[in-house]
């Protein structure tokens, strides 16, 4: 499919009003994305599990108007957010080419989190996923039917113009963007993954760390642009190509080693690239390290198949499969949250994508 194929071409104007209400889940990266071309494509492919519990909901409630400008208020937790403004106009101006009837209303979007925002745990993916999927369950009031596939191709395809990987929050459990000769996929939306997954892999867990609530002091859109001209980066997208090819393998097979190596060195591959890069910055945290390490003595002493992944942010995703739950959870209750702010943690495990709440 090319961009073409998501222009809305016609639709019913005489649609007065209404207001559809999506939930739309995070997603954590075991093959990361870092760096993109113009038009939100993304330099290297990159496969997610789709998480279950951290998510956005959104509704938007659109009201039929008369002049031709771009008009939209956010609420974000219940209270009017004009920081959220900016990116939502940009992504309304990238979108309106496919949704010529973003001009025809004016639109309310209240939008709230199960997770802390800006904390490493993707809000814009599940934010960006759930605006567009809100948006496109509109464009089928106004008169179209898409078969499902091409439904959440086309939200998928949206919400990468908002935020990349958000293109990855539609659907579940694994999810792969970005050409690559391993896997069915593409660089204009998020395919659900196509390839064998062994029982070992379903059902996995991932509880999250939270190390820093706070903001981060670079944004991931600040990161993405430090790839261009960086020493290291043609190697990288290159290594993503592999370890794609060999983590097909692996879920295939069931390999829990094989998995914790390659998830692990993407996570310290990410962050190696930002302290690599000019400016070089660092988002990992004293307590990220120390969680880290104590996750390794843990899996040495025990065989266990626990491992760690991070985003961009000090926060840690412990992934363990769902046979290894109740000794993993205790281990984290008495050895690793003491190094979370507040000892605040989420335990959160694949999900299935987004979910629509009302229509």
């Amino acid at each position: 499919m090319t961009e073409q194929d998501f222009i809305l071409k016609s639709y019913n104007s005489n649609i007065k009003s209404g207001s559809v209400k999506w939930s739309a889940p995070s997603n954590i990266a075991l093959v990361k994305y870092w760096g993109k071309k113009e038009n939100q494509i993304p330099e290297n492919p990159s496969i997610s599990f789709t998480l279950s519990n951290c998510k956005t909901i959104t509704e938007v409630t659109y009201t039929k108007k008369e002049d031709n400008a771009l008009s939209f208020d956010v609420f974000f937790e219940d209270k009017l957010n004009e920081a959220f403004k900016p990116k939502i106009q940009t992504f309304f101006e990238r979108i309106e080419t496919y949704m010529p009837f973003l001009r025809d209303y004016h639109f309310k979007i209240e939008t709230s989190n199960t997770f802390p925002h800006s904390s490493g745990i993707a809000s814009s993916a599940s934010g960006m996923s759930a605006l567009a999927l809100c948006l496109l369950s509109i464009e089928e009031d106004l008169g179209v039917d898409y078969a499902d596939d091409y439904f959440n191709k086309k939200a998928s395809f949206l919400a990468r113009l908002g935020s990349g990987s958000a293109c990855r929050s539609i659907e579940g459990e694994l999810v792969v963007w970005g050409q690559n000769k391993s896997t069915e996929s593409s660089d204009l939306f998020g395919i659900k993954y196509d390839g064998e997954v062994h029982s070992n892999f379903k059902n996995y867990q991932d509880t999250i760390l939270l190390v820093d609530k706070g903001e981060k002091q670079v944004s991931s859109t600040v990161g993405h642009k430090l790839m261009f001209g960086h020493p290291f980066a043609k190697e990288r997208f290159a290594q993503a190509h592999d370890n794609i090819a060999d983590l097909k393998a692996i879920l295939a097979s069931g390999d829990f080693k094989a998995f914790i190596k390659i998830v692990e060195s993407e996570a310290l591959t990410l962050h190696a690239m930002m302290m690599t890069s000019m400016p070089y910055f660092i988002l990992m945290k004293p307590n990220t390290l120390e969680i880290i390490n104590k996750i390794w003595k843990f899996r040495e002493d025990t065989n266990s198949n626990i491992c760690f992944t991070l985003d961009a942010g000090a926060n840690v995703h412990v992934l363990y499969p769902e046979m290894e739950k109740d000794i993993i959870l205790q281990f984290i209750k008495n050895d690793l949250v003491s190094h979370c702010q507040n000892d605040h943690f989420i335990s959160d495990s694949i999900g299935k994508g987004a979910q629509l709440i009302k229509h």
